[in-house]
């Protein structure tokens, strides 16, 4: 599947295999797994390695006078990109630090929920954890099984809340996703919002999966409070993330994560100023707070701009990209299902594939008779699976146990094709042979 389409100028490149040149991959790598980690082109590593040696060939001037002009820049083409007011924007190394940015400081009472749902990533869930051990807040999960439709997903949720509140509780916050991770699925985000919306419920989104993946209007879709990483489909160098939060909320986030030389103490008669020396911010309290978390390598923030212009010049802009990325990971999701012999997980809607993921189911089966995988082994066998492919395989496809299924969830990108998911399902076919024969049992079978 190679889109040849180009520009007026004729530099807009065509999608495929073609794209591989301007990444960084080695030459015999499939990287059918760029929902984890992302990855980015040449011509932005080019720009972190230029601001890497403009800090390291005048490391004060950069870091305290010429770093937080750039960084207005990047603020700035990420508040046009999102819609937003500049203001409203600043920048985190990766969503789930947003999200303990927000739990962390809104403050609880006894009575207070937080709602998640079951999908909801484990790292978020732990945070939820952590604070119902350290606040007087309790978490609330919204239960449910995909395949599920939105209106369902939607209904459940208005249940919960109706629930609680006829309990005499208050849902301070909700958690959601754009596109859940595993299984990589869309969720109905905006319809979510504005029941927070309806029901005074803070809206916390969880857009990991969001920025350079679906099409986003964060001036149209009002959230209380919005995080989404630039690293994993934006082509942003790691770790690099934007926190939205509107004006109307930002006196509710009184800290950065960890708390910075912005934070601002509510005064004490007679207690002196502490110091900061770091040079007078330009900007409101609230984004000077996370002009400098501490020392650490901000330079991908600052490639935003770079980025965002390979998005368009090279691949002819947002709605072409997440096009083709849909289409390409919707078909290869389709023909590696045919290959297994099973299907692609998906609801009657078709809502849940309205994004760059495919989830195909593996043929393997939970059970006691020959060729079925005990239970108690569900584990080692994702497990085994996943380090044959990238010892065996040169490659990585995320594998979930779910709903008492193996499924394997494979990403959309420019620099995919057709034959790259095709090879995708005979990998796939071999490995679940192999696992059916006990090779997971056996030490060293990897290869």
């Amino acid at each position: 599947m190679a889109d040849a389409e180009s520009s007026p100028s004729g530099q807009i490149a065509p999608f495929g295999h073609g794209m591989r040149k301007h990444f960084l991959f080695d030459k015999d790598y499939i990287n059918l797994n760029h929902g984890s980690f992302g990855t980015y082109p040449a011509p932005v590593r080019d720009r972190m390695h230029h601001f890497q040696d403009r800090a390291e060939a005048c490391p004060d001037r950069f870091i305290r006078y010429d770093y937080p002009s750039h960084l207005d820049g990047s603020r700035q083409a990420m508040a046009s990109y999102l819609n937003v007011p500049v203001e409203t924007v600043v920048f985190l190394p990766n969503a789930t630090t947003g999200i303990n940015t927000v739990l962390r400081n809104l403050r609880f009472e006894k009575g207070d929920k937080i709602v998640y749902f079951s999908t909801i990533y484990g790292s978020c869930e732990n945070t939820i954890e952590y604070i119902a051990e350290t606040t007087p807040a309790q978490g609330v999960k919204v239960e449910y099984t995909y395949p599920i439709s939105d209106d369902e997903l939607v209904a459940r949720f208005e249940k919960v809340l109706a629930k609680e509140k006829e309990a005499g509780n208050t849902v301070r916050v909700a958690l959601f996703d754009t596109v859940s991770s595993l299984p990589g699925v869309r969720m109905p985000f905006e319809r979510l919002t504005e029941v927070c919306r309806k029901e005074d419920v803070l809206s916390l989104v969880d857009g990991a999966h969001g920025a350079g993946h679906i099409p986003l209007d964060l001036g149209a879709l009002q959230p209380d409070f919005f995080v989404t990483n630039c690293h994993k489909w934006l082509f942003v160098p790691r770790g690099c993330a934007l926190f939205h939060v509107p004006l109307r909320n930002q006196k509710l986030i009184r800290s950065s994560l960890p708390t910075s030389h912005g934070y601002e103490p509510y005064p004490i008669p007679g207690k002196a100023k502490i110091n900061n020396p770091l040079p007078p911010s330009r900007n409101s309290k609230f984004v000077e707070q996370f002009e400098f978390v501490g020392t650490i390598d901000n330079t991908p923030y600052l490639c935003i701009p770079t980025a965002l212009q390979f998005r368009q010049e090279v691949c002819g802009g947002e709605d072409r990209i997440m096009r083709y990325c849909a289409e390409v990971v919707g078909q290869g999701g389709d023909t590696v299902a045919k290959t297994l012999g099973t299907e692609v997980l998906e609801n009657g809607e078709g809502s849940l594939r309205n994004c760059c993921f495919a989830n195909i189911r593996l043929p393997l089966k939970v059970g006691n008779a020959e060729g079925d995988v005990k239970e108690e082994e569900a584990a080692a066998v994702t497990q085994w699976l996943v380090s044959t492919m990238v010892e065996s395989h040169h490659t990585f496809m995320a594998v979930i146990f779910y709903a008492g299924a193996w499924w394997v969830r494979l990403s959309g990108q420019v620099y995919l094709e057709a034959k790259d998911f095709e090879w995708a399902g005979e990998v796939l076919k071999g490995l679940c042979e192999r696992v059916q024969k006990g090779d997971h049992l056996r030490s060293g079978t990897s290869s």
